[in-house]
Protein backbone atom coordinates (compact mmCIF):
# COMPACT_ATOMS: atom_id res chain seq x y z
CA UNK A 1 0.00 0.00 0.00
CA UNK A 2 1.18 3.18 -0.99
CA UNK A 3 1.58 6.14 1.95
CA UNK A 4 -0.03 9.38 0.18
CA UNK A 5 -2.27 10.14 2.38
CA UNK A 6 0.00 9.38 5.20
CA UNK A 7 2.65 11.45 3.55
CA UNK A 8 -0.07 14.10 3.09
CA UNK A 9 -1.72 14.28 6.60
CA UNK A 10 2.15 14.63 7.94
CA UNK A 11 2.76 17.54 5.64
CA UNK A 12 -0.32 19.21 6.62
CA UNK A 13 -0.08 18.51 10.73
CA UNK A 14 3.83 20.04 10.35
CA UNK A 15 2.53 23.31 8.49
CA UNK A 16 -0.33 23.85 10.88
CA UNK A 17 1.78 23.13 14.07
CA UNK A 18 4.04 26.01 13.00
CA UNK A 19 1.37 28.56 12.02
CA UNK A 20 0.06 27.81 15.50
CA UNK A 21 3.00 28.69 16.96
CA UNK A 22 4.47 31.23 14.66
CA UNK A 23 0.62 33.19 15.04
CA UNK A 24 0.23 33.17 18.97
CA UNK A 25 1.42 36.67 18.84
CA UNK A 26 -1.84 37.51 17.07
CA UNK A 27 -4.15 35.34 19.05
CA UNK A 28 -4.44 33.51 16.08
CA UNK A 29 -4.98 30.02 16.70
CA UNK A 30 -6.19 26.24 15.97
CA UNK A 31 -6.41 27.44 12.01
CA UNK A 32 -8.60 30.35 12.54
CA UNK A 33 -5.37 32.16 10.44
CA UNK A 34 -7.40 29.85 7.66
CA UNK A 35 -10.84 32.23 7.73
CA UNK A 36 -9.34 35.43 7.96
CA UNK A 37 -6.91 34.91 4.52
CA UNK A 38 -10.48 33.35 3.14
CA UNK A 39 -12.06 35.95 4.39
CA UNK A 40 -9.17 38.88 3.06
CA UNK A 41 -8.91 37.05 -0.03
CA UNK A 42 -12.77 37.30 -0.84
CA UNK A 43 -14.40 40.51 1.13
CA UNK A 44 -18.35 40.21 1.25
CA UNK A 45 -17.79 36.24 1.80
CA UNK A 46 -20.85 34.60 3.62
CA UNK A 47 -20.06 32.26 6.32
CA UNK A 48 -21.34 29.25 5.05
CA UNK A 49 -18.67 29.90 1.89
CA UNK A 50 -16.20 30.14 3.70
CA UNK A 51 -17.36 27.08 5.57
CA UNK A 52 -17.22 25.09 2.41
CA UNK A 53 -13.46 26.53 1.18
CA UNK A 54 -12.18 25.43 4.00
CA UNK A 55 -13.65 21.68 4.64
CA UNK A 56 -15.22 22.47 8.06
CA UNK A 57 -18.96 22.06 9.93
CA UNK A 58 -20.97 25.45 10.16
CA UNK A 59 -21.23 25.33 13.91
CA UNK A 60 -17.19 24.80 13.66
CA UNK A 61 -16.62 28.02 11.32
CA UNK A 62 -19.09 29.99 13.50
CA UNK A 63 -17.36 29.44 16.64
CA UNK A 64 -13.68 30.99 14.59
CA UNK A 65 -15.71 33.19 12.42
CA UNK A 66 -17.30 34.55 15.94
CA UNK A 67 -13.79 34.40 17.31
CA UNK A 68 -12.24 36.66 14.73
CA UNK A 69 -15.08 39.10 15.19
CA UNK A 70 -14.26 39.46 18.58
CA UNK A 71 -10.89 40.36 18.14
CA UNK A 72 -11.86 42.88 15.16
CA UNK A 73 -10.09 41.25 12.68
CA UNK A 74 -13.58 40.95 10.84
CA UNK A 75 -16.61 42.17 10.60
CA UNK A 76 -20.36 41.30 9.74
CA UNK A 77 -22.24 43.70 7.69
CA UNK A 78 -25.71 42.90 6.64
CA UNK A 79 -26.54 42.56 2.65
CA UNK A 80 -28.01 45.40 1.22
CA UNK A 81 -31.07 43.55 -0.77
CA UNK A 82 -31.90 40.93 1.83
CA UNK A 83 -30.75 42.12 5.84
CA UNK A 84 -30.93 38.47 6.83
CA UNK A 85 -27.54 37.91 4.99
CA UNK A 86 -24.63 38.89 6.82
CA UNK A 87 -21.00 39.42 4.84
CA UNK A 88 -17.95 39.36 5.93
CA UNK A 89 -15.35 41.94 5.75
CA UNK A 90 -11.77 42.19 7.33
CA UNK A 91 -11.14 44.91 9.17
CA UNK A 92 -7.63 47.59 9.03
CA UNK A 93 -6.61 45.22 11.74
CA UNK A 94 -7.45 41.94 9.90
CA UNK A 95 -5.93 43.52 6.45
CA UNK A 96 -2.57 44.29 8.29
CA UNK A 97 -2.48 40.70 10.08
CA UNK A 98 -3.68 38.97 6.69
CA UNK A 99 -0.32 40.71 4.91
CA UNK A 100 2.04 38.47 7.35
CA UNK A 101 -0.07 35.57 7.00
CA UNK A 102 0.45 35.49 3.18
CA UNK A 103 4.44 36.14 3.44
CA UNK A 104 4.32 32.95 5.73
CA UNK A 105 1.92 31.43 3.04
CA UNK A 106 4.51 32.08 0.33
CA UNK A 107 7.20 31.02 2.70
CA UNK A 108 6.10 27.54 3.09
CA UNK A 109 5.25 26.74 -0.22
CA UNK A 110 8.45 27.75 -1.17
CA UNK A 111 10.02 25.53 1.43
CA UNK A 112 7.65 22.78 0.34
CA UNK A 113 8.52 23.08 -3.38
CA UNK A 114 12.59 23.55 -2.84
CA UNK A 115 14.06 21.23 -5.65
CA UNK A 116 10.98 20.94 -7.58
CA UNK A 117 10.96 21.84 -10.95
CA UNK A 118 8.19 24.11 -12.18
CA UNK A 119 6.81 21.18 -14.20
CA UNK A 120 7.20 19.10 -11.25
CA UNK A 121 5.18 22.19 -9.24
CA UNK A 122 2.08 21.96 -12.19
CA UNK A 123 1.69 17.82 -12.12
CA UNK A 124 1.73 18.20 -8.33
CA UNK A 125 -0.74 20.66 -7.98
CA UNK A 126 -3.17 19.06 -11.09
CA UNK A 127 -2.74 15.19 -8.59
CA UNK A 128 -3.83 17.44 -5.49
CA UNK A 129 -6.73 19.18 -6.89
CA UNK A 130 -7.93 15.97 -8.70
CA UNK A 131 -7.32 13.94 -5.42
CA UNK A 132 -9.20 16.79 -3.48
CA UNK A 133 -12.07 16.35 -6.04
CA UNK A 134 -12.44 12.72 -5.73
CA UNK A 135 -12.11 12.91 -1.39
CA UNK A 136 -14.95 15.84 -1.64
CA UNK A 137 -17.49 13.37 -3.10
CA UNK A 138 -17.50 11.22 0.39
CA UNK A 139 -17.17 14.33 2.57
CA UNK A 140 -20.16 15.57 0.94
CA UNK A 141 -22.67 12.56 1.29
CA UNK A 142 -20.87 11.75 4.53
CA UNK A 143 -21.58 15.45 5.60
CA UNK A 144 -25.21 14.57 4.59
CA UNK A 145 -25.28 11.54 7.19
CA UNK A 146 -24.24 8.84 4.17
CA UNK A 147 -22.19 5.93 5.03
CA UNK A 148 -19.26 4.86 2.86
CA UNK A 149 -18.83 1.41 1.55
CA UNK A 150 -16.12 -0.31 2.46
Amino acid sequence: MMEILREIGMIARCLDSISNIEFKDFQLSKGQYLYLVRICENPGIIQEKVAEMIKVDRTTAARAIQKLEMQELIEKRNDVENRKIKKLFPTEKGKVIFIFLKREEEHSEKVALNGFSQEEKEVLLNLLSKMRKNVEIDWGLVKKGHNRQY
